[in-house]
């Protein structure tokens, strides 16, 4: 069973992948791969360098956008910019796949994405968004 986690036919989230799963995204389409999990976080953990050399042995873009603890501002629009550079769907992953989701749906609503559609596809993905609605309207009210 695949770790990959749908929200939308674009943008997918994970928990920590290896080289067999770039692997794996590569075969099922995505085009990118965005970490965003800070290196050393858990022992024994799989580098971000080690990642981004498995995505360009497959042919993927690779970005790393750590994030530890709370979303910094700056990270919003890194990844904005990440996944609009992307050239097809994307995986993004963290230890759990949380913090990603929660990072692609504050960059997509400052994109002037819908928060009501953005915490109903973090929830077809198992991921509960619904506590970052108040920042999520926020931000798409900004753009």
């Amino acid at each position: 069973m695949s770790p990959f986690r749908t929200i939308t036919p674009n943008f997918s989230a994970s928990p920590q992948i290896s080289a067999a799963d770039v692997a794996q995204a590569a075969r099922d389409g995505f085009t990118a791969v965005i970490c965003n999990r800070p290196d050393h976080e858990d022992m024994g953990q799989i580098s971000a360098q080690e990642i981004a050399a498995a995505c360009a042995e497959h042919g993927l873009s690779f970005t790393h956008i750590p994030i530890s603890g709370g979303i910094p501002e700056e990270a919003v629009p890194l990844m904005r910019e990440a996944l609009a550079a992307s050239t097809g769907p994307v995986l993004a992953y963290c230890r759990s796949g949380t913090r990603s989701t929660n990072l692609w749906a504050l960059a997509e609503a400052s994109a002037g994405g819908s928060p009501e559609e953005l915490v109903e596809a973090g929830g077809r993905g198992g991921y509960d968004l619904r506590g970052l609605m108040p920042l999520l309207r926020s931000l798409s009210k900004a753009h």
